[in-house]
């Protein structure tokens, strides 16, 4: 979860601490089973109680205020889960992330533009740190490389509520505004509804409803647009969309698993952002 669009500057936000030492299974399980329902229920359906899972994606965006369909858009993430040995700690959530934008006609993964290079939203890896304060969960998120490691701090927590009783909805506002270099602003508003439901009652219990208000990317020319995604969870890439799978395999084959550890991540930060990160 938190990716911006192609053309978005990191946010200058305060770093991380480095991660405490990682906790062994048992006691991982340990603070696992102390958490509230409803914030064990968040980590287990977006990261996974062990083995690696995938969110997939569609979806579109669309120019504003027209409201005409102007592009395609796919994507996944993979992700797993690290709970910390006390209970009452950050639980970690190791993923990577990448979506490509395609032909709004044929669905067809988009490599230029007008002339100009069409590149994937991709993202290495993100570490993401949930924590319960009161009835919110509250996620920071790091992510970058090299000088540009930063943490995305979240100053509002992410609410919950039950649909009846068999869904949890999980809704995460998001407001950017930040200046960028030149004294420009960047701007832009995303929201994430989540909607988990209890086991056996869906096909496909675990959904998101993702929009954005924002600058189009740099390649696809001035103004504003509506992003638009819904999304999915799958245990194994055997289950992604084919069209989906053949360009992972194809061209972001690091993405279809998460990082491995927190090690790995720190390995990931002394190097180059490049044009891997999201710019």
């Amino acid at each position: 979860m938190f990716w911006k669009s192609t053309q978005a500057a990191l946010a200058l936000f305060a770093l991380l601490p480095m991660t405490p030492a990682l906790a062994a299974d048992k006691p991982a399980s340990a603070s696992r089973g102390a958490a509230t329902p409803e914030f064990r229920a968040w980590v287990d359906a977006r990261a996974g109680t062990g083995q690696p899972v995938h969110w997939v994606a569609e979806g579109g965006v669309y120019e504003y205020p027209s409201g005409r369909k102007l592009f395609g858009m796919v994507g996944f993430d993979s992700s797993r889960v690290i709970w910390p040995a006390k209970a009452g700690e950050p639980v970690f959530h190791l993923t990577r992330k990448t979506f490509a934008y395609t032909d709004p006609q044929t669905g067809e993964i988009l490599r230029e533009f007008n002339g100009q290079p069409v590149t994937p939203i991709a993202y290495p890896y993100q570490m993401i740190s949930y924590r319960q304060e009161g009835d919110q969960i509250f996620a920071d998120v790091e992510q970058g490389a090299g000088k540009d490691v930063r943490t995305i701090r979240a100053r509002d927590g992410i609410r919950y509520r039950w649909l009846g009783k068999d869904t949890l909805a999980v809704t995460a506002p998001i407001f950017l505004d930040f200046p960028l270099p030149g004294g420009a602003r960047y701007e832009a508003w995303e929201n994430y509804d989540f909607f988990l439901h209890r086991a056996g009652k869906l096909d496909e219990p675990y959904q998101m409803s993702w929009q954005r208000f924002g600058a189009l990317p740099a390649w696809a020319g001035k103004g504003k647009a509506i992003y638009h995604l819904v999304s999915w969870r799958v245990e194994s890439e055997k289950e992604f969309p084919a069209p989906l799978l053949a360009w992972a395999r194809e061209s972001m084959s690091l993405w279809l698993k998460p990082p491995a550890d927190v090690a790995e991540v720190r390995r990931l930060q002394k190097g180059d952002a490049g044009e891997a990160w999201a710019k």
